[in-house]
């Protein structure tokens, strides 16, 4: 296993639009390894494949406290939506930015796992927001893409700031 670099907000390759996984291979076990290694590592609870420059349909997620219960999505679809809810959302590749974001309260997914096993599953709170955020990046999108221009601009501003500090030192 590898950690990989997590690619940090506003990268263009974050707007890259994630291909489905076809061949169910070695290539799949390893990259889901990896990326769950990364997100551990990070700390996260989420981590799609399109944040480690990788664009294929992969999501892993675990919401749980002691991370005992990774999941993995792969070619992941909502196919279904009820309620609403409001969170304060924050992602690996906008570290320490955190805002309210709308989703909905309960999800169906269907998705494989990584062996190319197709199952459904119905979510709901963290674990459906989190599954809605992670689809969202294999689509090209990121949570700041539903707050106000002026926040989306801020938030820009202040990781750009941030990166050339690195940079420096």
């Amino acid at each position: 296993m590898a950690l990989l670099d997590i690619l940090v907000y506003p990268d263009p390759r974050l707007r890259n639009k994630a291909a489905a996984v076809e061949e169910f291979d070695e290539s799949v076990t390893t990259l889901v390894a990896d990326m769950t290694e990364t997100m551990y590592a990070a700390p996260g609870i989420g981590l799609a494949a399109i944040q480690v420059n990788v664009p294929r349909r992969i999501i892993v997620i675990d919401t749980s406290e002691d991370r005992s219960d990774l999941r993995v999505f792969v070619n992941p679809q909502i196919i279904e939506k009820d309620g609403e809810q409001q969170i304060d959302e924050g992602c690996l590749s906008l570290p320490g930015i955190y805002a309210p974001v709308d989703r909905a309260e309960s999800i169906v997914v269907r998705a494989c796992d990584q062996h190319g096993e197709p199952f459904e599953l119905r979510a709901e709170g963290l674990l459906a927001v989190c599954i809605q955020h992670e689809i969202d990046h294999l689509d090209g999108k990121v949570f700041v893409d539903y707050l106000s221009r002026m926040k989306r601009d801020r938030i820009r501003r202040r990781l750009e700031k941030e990166a050339r500090k690195r940079d420096v030192a």
